[in-house]
This record gives C-alpha cells, sequence and structure tokens, in this order.
C-alpha cells in the first residue's frame, strides 16, 4: 500500500509525535534517529531532512509536548465557573495521581536539561508558562474573594514544586507514596495555600 504523501507541517507533525512516544519508550538517551524512522516506516534521511540532529528532534518533540499540555491547561483555566474549581480542576489534572500523561517524558526531559541548552530553554519555559498561568488564576480568586492568599506567585511556585517532586517519587519510585496519600497532600497544600477547605 502506498503512503500517503503529506504536507511538510503535517510530516514534522508525525516525526515529532513518533518522536515523543519513543522518548516515552525508550528514554532520551537511548532513542536514535533509527528509532522514529522504524516507527513510521520513514528513512533516517527523512528524519534528518526535518531535524538536522537528534538533538534537535528531541528538543522539537519536547517543544510539542509542552504545548499540548499548556493547551489543556489553558481549557481547563478557561472554564467559566469559580477560579476554586477552575484550580483545583488544573491541579488534580496536572498532579501525578490525576490524568496527565508523560511524567517518565518531562523527568526524562528534567534530567537531559541539566547538559543540553536547547532542551533547558523548553523545559524552563514549559515551567514558567505553567507556574503564571496557576498564579494569574490565584489571583482572579484572591480579587473575587475566592481566596487569602498574600503571594499568587510565591503559592503557585510552591505548589508546582510539590506536584513535580511528588512526580518524580510516584513515577521513579512505585509504591514508594501510596497515590492516595499523593492526592491527600495535593488537596492540602492547595487547601493550606488558598485558605480553602479541603475537598474530599
Amino acid at each position: 500500500m502506498a503512503r500517503v504523501r503529506l504536507s511538510v507541517a503535517e510530516r514534522r507533525e508525525e516525526l515529532l509525535r513518533a518522536a515523543i512516544e519513543q522518548i516515552e519508550a525508550r528514554g532520551v538517551a537511548a532513542v536514535r534517529i533509527a528509532d522514529v524512522a522504524s516507527a513510521l516506516g520513514v528513512s533516517n534521511a527523512l528524519v534528518l531532512y526535518h531535524f538536522s540532529t537528534k538533538e534537535k528532534l528531541v528538543a522539537a518533540a519536547f517543544a510539542r509536548a509542552a504545548e499540548d499540555d499548556l493547551a489543556h491547561l489553558g481549557k481547563l483555566l478557561g472554564r467559566r465557573t469559580s477560579a476554586a474549581r477552575r484550580l483545583r480542576s488544573a491541579v488534580r489534572w496536572y498532579a501525578p495521581t490525576g490524568q496527565a500523561k508523560g511524567w517518565r517524558l518531562w523527568i526524562e526531559g528534567w534530567a537531559v536539561a541539566l547538559r543540553e541548552p536547547a532542551l533547558r530553554d523548553v523545559t524552563r519555559d514549559l515551567d514558567q508558562r505553567w507556574k503564571a498561568a496557576i498564579a494569574e488564576v490565584i489571583a482572579e480568586g484572591v480579587a473575587a474573594g475566592e481566596f487569602r492568599c498574600p503571594d499568587p506567585t510565591a503559592a503557585a511556585l510552591r505548589l508546582t514544586a510539590l506536584l513535580d517532586g511528588l512526580a518524580v517519587q510516584l513515577t521513579s519510585y512505585p509504591g514508594s507514596v501510596p497515590r492516595s496519600r499523593a492526592q491527600e497532600w495535593v488537596d492540602e497544600a492547595l487547601a493550606r495555600e488558598l485558605g480553602l477547605p479541603e475537598e474530599r
């Protein structure tokens, strides 16, 4: 069966999706251009035509994954409901006990970003944009009288630090913390930061 000819944008998107899947399955260090090419039944040369090095492919794949996560976060925070409901929804989705996918991908990304400047820029941008979005909805809740929080930016930093740390524990050391206990800690932290009653 002949392959359908894709536009340049469609082909790049297909390659990025395959790269994300391969990184999640094999890890950044082990994944090769050949793995991505093989997954799609294309040549290594085609992958290299679009991304001249493995490093550029990996950085672009992480950027694509980051945009996907930020788009979903934007949908959750953009709903027409209270700031408290939007924030709880976003935190529960992002928490390692929630529906967010790809914690293994992001932990890999953080590790590689220590040595790869291009990937460091991607992970830093995702981190800053995530924190800014959380801080903004906290500030909206404060303005509406829903929350008591003197420093939304600091609260967003503390919340995301907890979520990221729990993700490392639950992903890297399964069973180290029961998922139900981790969710309780997330709910407790959210209530404490915003002066809210805990929601069980």
